[in-house]
């Protein structure tokens, strides 16, 4: 029989697996040639059909389960898993020349849809051309009737229409817009401009001067309302301008336009400031004697006279019409005016940069602007000024290295002043407590002058380089106070020596203040934001907690180092004293106590003749401390000479010598009639502060039987102690306080009573 050609087509599918001598087990094509003629003697042309096949494979699944029942035949069980797996190959192939076949179908569709699509694409292209069409006929129309606010809707219409063509590929299509949108726009714009700036003219503007706005005659109504009605078209013109405006620029750039920091003026502003910019570089850009780099504050000031002369001129007649549009008009004249100003400061900036002189007076002047322009003028802080240009990088290095070579300058120049080392309030009583020598002072007004100047700077980053700029310069001037200071100290009572300890003191003293200053505050809190490294000087985690916590200050550093110099001064004064008076004070150790009389009478009691050098020197020493050294440093001084004399005469006057009833007596007389006294005139109680020597002639000057009771307590206990090992409550403290003793401990006491020559032994 021949082979139909159902079952060829499917010996060829199949023929890949009849080559491979593992398909069908034991490699021989017997097994295949049966199966396909079993195919096509059963199902003959209708083999390819997925209904014979689907019927075949149920058939093949029933007779297998009954076959496998009743014969357990494994050649027939072996043919018909052999059956199954074909025809399962089968299936797929049918599947697949299914989808051959629907391919082209699929294909033929998809022509249809993109003919389809491109076809809707084209008739919306048609539409849109045809909108821009009638829009551009709407606005000639209009204007030709003097419809002015319809093709102003007209125009805003395309405009946006160029908006919502932004992404769109269609490129002629867009250009062509644009273009469309440019010429009725400009044509509308120069015919509101040059009625705007007719009816400007019959209201004399500009108001360049005080006399020309005092000329200017009051208007009429007609006029009035037709500027208001201008600047309201203008207004509504707005949008279409910004647009293309910002494809302008992005033409221009080559790339889109950045984010601006501030909108676009409004265009009635716009055509205001044209007569002005005209005078602005007429005067200040060209090759007029206006224009010199030596004179900024020219055009500053010329900008500012502007301003203050349009602004009732704003307020009366454009302001009205600008209400509704929520816009102040004065600011944007000021915006207008500032991006002239900019302009010029940029330029002057870039040419100054090798001229100290030049550059020094352009930053001052360009402060003074800002200063006056934020609080005269009103205008706000979030609008860009000229900060920005003195911000740049290489105008800001150039500002902080003048800022350094000045100081630098200026120091040298203060410390070799003649009056360098002398208080400018010298004769006036109770001016100044800091007593700070005039060297002192300028350096502190030269910093605040710095802090002034930087203050006001709105970038945090910028303010520290400047505070560590400061911090630089208080260090070189620490240095120079120290080289000074070693060259006065072979005599630190002179008065160029005082001098330094008063200026070092100073500086330390206002840069305290201004740790708890707000402004300062908020600079610490910036460094520790923005981890100013150079700022921090590579502070520790302590110090930074201690900066975030504002228990610390950003003068912290400083502060150690002049305290350390005052400290070093301050005591290397006090020895210098001591020597002074211990040398003054050698026969009063050398006093004989032991044999100074009893005397009844205090009243007829003097000074001990050998104490007088001491006295005198002690007091002429103080006198002069007080003239010379400033409040606070005065009252560490004499606090600190008399803990020091206290110790001196309590080790070399008293422990070293035996004392009489008269000679204790005599030494109670000569310290509290004369030595305090001496004090008494800087605090209250001045036996206070020589405590050890009050004590001991308290001690010294006690009777002789409450001495031989008090001796006799203090050994009992001193013998309790050595046999009682615990501890306990200790009642010669409560003795000796009662006596008013309350710095001597029990064994310096025992001491003192031992020196006393009258009592007994116990």
């Amino acid at each position: 029989m021949a082979t139909v050609p159902a079952v060829e087509s499917f010996r060829h599918s199949v023929r890949d697996m009849d080559q491979d001598p593992d398909c069908f087990g034991d490699g021989s094509g017997t097994q295949l040639d049966y199966g396909l003629g079993f195919l096509e003697q059963e199902f003959g042309s209708e083999l390819m059909s997925l209904e014979a096949v689907s019927e075949l494979l149920e058939k093949m699944k029933t007779e297998t389960a009954l076959v496998e029942e009743q014969v357990p035949n494994l050649n027939f069980i072996y043919y018909t898993v052999f059956l199954k797996d074909v025809l399962l190959m089968l299936l797929n192939i049918l599947i697949f020349q299914h989808l051959q076949g629907t391919r082209q179908l699929m294909d033929d569709l998809g022509q249809t849809f993109n003919h389809v699509d491109s076809m809707e694409k084209s008739m919306k292209y048609l539409k849109c051309l045809h909108y821009i069409g009638e829009l551009s006929a709407s606005v000639q129309q209009f204007l030709m009737t003097n419809g002015v606010w319809e093709a102003i809707k007209a125009v805003e219409s395309m405009a946006a229409l160029d908006s919502g063509l932004n992404q769109s590929g269609c490129s002629h299509l867009v250009e062509f817009l644009r273009k469309t949108l440019c010429f009725w726009h400009n044509i509308i714009k120069e015919q509101l401009s040059s009625d705007f700036e007719n009816a400007l003219t019959q209201l004399h503007w500009p108001i360049v001067s005080t006399t020309s706005q005092s000329a200017t005659p009051p208007a009429g109504q007609e006029v009035s309302s037709h500027v208001e009605e201008l600047v309201t078209q203008l207004l509504a013109l707005q949008t279409s301008d910004d647009l293309i405006s910002q494809r302008a620029s992005a033409s221009g750039q080559g790339q889109p336009s950045p984010p601006l920091q501030a909108p676009p003026l409004c265009l009635p502003i716009q055509i205001m400031l044209q007569p002005l910019k005209k005078r602005f570089r007429y005067h200040f850009c060209g090759n007029r004697q206006t224009n010199s780099l030596s004179k900024p504050e020219w055009y500053l000031t010329q900008v500012l006279i502007w301003m203050r002369n349009s602004s009732p001129f704003l307020m009366e007649k454009i302001q009205p019409a600008l209400d509704q549009a929520g816009v102040a008009i004065s600011v944007e004249l000021c915006r207008g005016l500032m991006s002239l100003v900019q302009e010029k400061v940029a330029s002057d900036a870039s040419r100054m940069l090798y001229d100290d002189v030049l550059f020094c007076h352009l930053v001052e002047e360009v402060l003074q602007f800002e200063k006056e322009l934020r609080s005269n003028y009103s205008y706000p802080a979030v609008l860009p000024g000229l900060f920005h240009i003195l911000l740049e990088d290489a105008v800001l290095q150039k500002w902080l290295s003048m800022e350094k070579k000045m100081a630098v300058e200026k120091m040298d120049a203060m410390l070799s002043a003649e009056g360098a080392w002398t208080s400018q309030y010298k004769d006036i009583s109770d001016m100044d407590e800091l007593n700070a020598p005039e060297c002192a002072e300028t350096f502190m007004t030269l910093l605040q002058v710095i802090t002034e100047r930087y203050q006001a700077l709105p970038s945090p980053a910028a303010q520290l380089k400047f505070l560590e700029l400061q911090k630089e310069l208080v260090d070189d001037f620490r240095i120079r106070l120290t080289q000074v200071m070693k060259e006065e100290s072979r005599f630190p009572l002179g008065a160029r020596y005082c001098a330094i300890l008063n200026a070092v003191n100073y500086i330390s003293t206002i840069l305290r203040d201004w740790g708890d200053n707000v402004f300062f505050l908020q600079l610490q809190q910036a460094v520790v934001s923005l981890g100013e490294q150079e700022v921090l000087g590579g502070l520790g985690i302590m110090e930074m907690g201690r900066l975030a916590s504002l228990e610390g200050s950003l003068f912290d550093g400083l502060l150690s180092l002049l305290d350390r110099l005052k400290g070093e001064m301050l005591g290397r004064l006090l020895d210098f004293l001591m020597r002074d008076i211990v040398e003054k004070a050698r026969p009063y150790c050398q006093e004989r106590w032991l044999s100074v009389p009893s005397q009844q009478d205090q009243s007829t009691m003097s000074l001990s003749s050998s104490a007088c050098p001491m006295m005198l020197c002690v007091r002429d020493r103080l006198s002069g401390l007080h003239q010379s050294l400033s409040c606070p440093l005065f009252q560490l001084a004499w606090q600190g000479l008399a803990d020091r004399l206290d110790k001196f005469l309590y080790r070399d006057v008293i422990l070293s010598n035996h004392f009489s009833d008269g000679g204790a007596a005599q030494l109670q007389f000569d310290m509290s009639r004369n030595l305090f006294p001496l004090f008494g005139h800087h605090c209250r109680r001045p036996e206070n502060f020589f405590k050890h020597v009050k004590e001991a002639c308290i001690i010294l000057c006690l009777s002789v039987g409450s001495a031989v009771l008090l001796k006799s307590v203090l050994k009992q206990s001193d013998q309790d102690n050595k046999d009682w090992e615990g501890p306990k409550d200790s009642p010669p403290e409560s003795t000796l306080n009662e006596l008013g003793v309350y710095c001597l401990s029990p064994c310096d006491v025992l001491i003192l009573l031992n020196l006393r020559a009258s009592l007994p032994e116990i």
